[in-house]
């Protein structure tokens, strides 16, 4: 996603200047800003845990599928409600860590 940013300061010019900004896509589903969004990457589970990653991808978390964090529980933001496909879940944050995500853009490059 790019976002241009329109900057003017009178004093120092008559015309605005148009500067761009890539926003950069979080590392992973845990870190997505609420309605952001994101494709699937990958999943991979910790090392404490690896029945994660097949139950992850069991439930819909395969690479290409597009994927957005609906809200968050307070306090502390977990758990996290995340819509993927057609099917909505709530993940622990931990869970989300395992969830590599893109913006869709990216993965058409």
């Amino acid at each position: 996603m790019m976002r241009i940013i329109l900057d003017w300061n009178p004093s120092l010019s008559s015309k605005p200047t148009v500067s761009t900004m890539q926003t950069t896509a979080p590392a992973s589903l845990a870190l997505a800003k609420i309605g952001q969004a994101l494709v699937v990457l990958g999943v991979s589970a910790p090392s404490h845990a690896p029945e994660w990653a097949a139950w992850l991808e069991e439930i819909g978390f395969l690479p290409g599928e597009a994927v957005k964090v609906m809200a968050r529980g307070l306090p502390g933001a977990d758990p996290l409600v995340v819509r993927i496909g057609q099917s909505t879940f709530a993940l622990r944050r931990a869970e989300a860590e395992c969830i590599a995500v893109s913006h869709p853009a990216a993965c058409l490059a």
